[in-house]
């Protein structure tokens, strides 16, 4: 394996070593892929192993090769989803306090200089998904939002500039 692939790696698995906070339907999601992979995944990369193989010598066989590295990287995807399902915390939405902005929170935002509103949920990284409103705790805006009550305002770096957002309001 290419050093650079395997310095990625260890970087990696050095960020999925941290805990996180998921959802009961976003650790569910993560288990069932987990499970896929252990599963579907090798036994796909075990055929193609064995039809390279099938092909002869395996010195000056490219396909071989490619099978067996992509066995690898697969290897190691399961290896980081199992240390994050390991490190997954389930969050009891009910428990959340809902007067000010936290993980797993619906938090509806008006943009105040066009007076655009939108509402997000903020989850785990991996459960991000800006098409279903779901943005993750890491990203810029929900940094900004954290903690905060409805009714106030909020200036939030992101790539185009800062922006100012009031909190409309907080769900769970």
């Amino acid at each position: 394996m290419d050093i650079q692939i395997r310095v990625k790696v260890l970087k990696q698995q050095c960020v999925m070593a941290e805990v996180s906070y998921y959802t009961k339907e976003g650790l569910e999601k993560l288990k069932e892929e987990l499970q896929y992979l252990k599963t579907v995944g090798r036994s796909n990369i075990s055929k193609a192993i064995a039809e390279a193989r099938d092909k002869g010598d395996l010195s000056e066989n490219a396909e071989y090769d490619a099978a067996k590295e992509a066995q690898g990287l697969h290897e190691s995807k399961i290896s980081q989803m199992q240390e994050a399902v390991a490190n997954a915390r389930l969050l009891d939405e009910s428990k959340l306090d809902a007067s000010k902005v936290l993980a797993l929170s619906k938090v509806k935002i008006k943009n105040v200089k066009n007076g655009a509103t939108m509402t997000y949920q903020l989850v785990s990284e991996s459960e991000a998904d800006l098409k279903a409103g779901k943005i993750s705790v890491a990203s810029p805006i929900a940094k900004g939002l954290l903690g905060k009550k409805v009714g106030e305002t909020t200036e939030i770096q992101v790539p185009a500039g800062k922006m100012e957002f009031e909190i409309l309001e907080i769900t769970r």
